[in-house]
């Protein structure tokens, strides 16, 4: 039977179109449009209006994508922008009445579990990993290996969320940089203490743009998860942190939607990457969608 799965992040909209068939993913379509739901509000615990007016529009286009390639089965599956916004009710309420199906809203350690069915499609864990999942509003944390997932946890510390609380900068000066780093350290929770592991599995979004970075090509969606040369990352993250805004407009390997904020994800990465001791990290093309086709 063919499914459809609607991803509606803070900052992007997902929709991926597939079968399964005896384990396995056949991948029939997929899509993305830069929606910006939490832009705005997501601070303030709101959808901002033309937020909601956006986000109206690409459940529009998505619900025809869907109903274009017969899918039977919607999973519409709300995140971080979502489950903490007041009126979020609004969006709720039209996708069922006038596209016909229901949007979920998961807590961030239900996103969690997702994530990780996703990542077991192309990563086979054998030895204990870290998998991130750099999102506009939150971001998850899973440990996990051979016998399983091991721990779990979703923090309020998205990059959408920090751009706007740093009052939307186009350049990161030192202290901003100090701040975001103070930031993180004031919102990390047990998971950092108890967990250790030297590898780092990157679940989409901004980990695909440093491969992309670092070969000057297109990431290969449905691809197992690759590993990355660990130099060369660091180089790439270094360069984003110190980078201009004029310099990352003119890379045409950093997508339109993450050219403001992305100096914020490789922030986080290099903290992540230091506080863990990471020495090997993969990047996966599969996150809380595929995840989601897998539960």
């Amino acid at each position: 039977m063919r499914k459809a799965v609607i991803d509606l992040g803070t900052n992007t909209f997902n929709l991926l179109i597939a079968e399964v068939n005896n384990g396995q993913l056949n991948v029939i379509y997929s899509d993305k449009e830069a929606v910006l739901l939490g832009m705005g509000g997501i601070n303030k615990g709101l959808i901002a209006p033309d937020a909601l007016a956006r986000a109206k529009e690409t459940l529009r286009t998505f619900k025809n994508k869907c109903d274009n390639h017969n899918v039977k089965i919607i999973f519409a599956i709300g995140t971080s922008a979502l489950r903490d916004s007041s009126n979020s009710g609004d969006l709720l309420y039209f996708t069922k009445a006038e596209l016909g199906f229901e949007i979920s809203i998961i807590s961030g350690y239900k996103e969690a579990d997702f994530i990780y069915k996703g990542v077991k499609w192309g990563y086979d864990f054998k030895k204990p990993s870290i998998v991130m999942d750099i999102g506009g509003g939150s971001t998850e944390f899973i440990a996990a290996d051979e016998n399983g997932l091991q721990e779990k946890t979703s923090l309020d510390i998205g990059v959408s969320r920090i751009f706007q609380a740093l009052n939307r900068p186009e350049e990161f000066s030192n202290d901003g940089i100090k701040r975001i780093v103070q930031f993180l350290e004031d919102e990390k929770n047990s998971f950092f203490s108890n967990v250790s592991a030297s590898i780092l599995v990157g679940s989409s979004g901004s980990f695909e743009t440093i491969y992309e970075m670092i070969y000057q090509r297109s990431f290969p969606e449905g691809a197992e998860a690759i590993e990355l040369p660990f130099d060369e990352v660091i180089k790439i993250l270094e360069w984003i942190i110190t980078s201009s805004l004029k310099d990352r407009l003119d890379n045409d390997w950093i997508a339109k939607i993450r050219k403001r904020m992305l100096p914020i994800a490789a922030v986080k990465m290099l903290w992540v990457i230091n506080h863990f001791g990471i020495k090997t990290i993969y990047v996966s093309s599969f996150s809380l969608k595929e995840g989601v086709l897998n539960d």
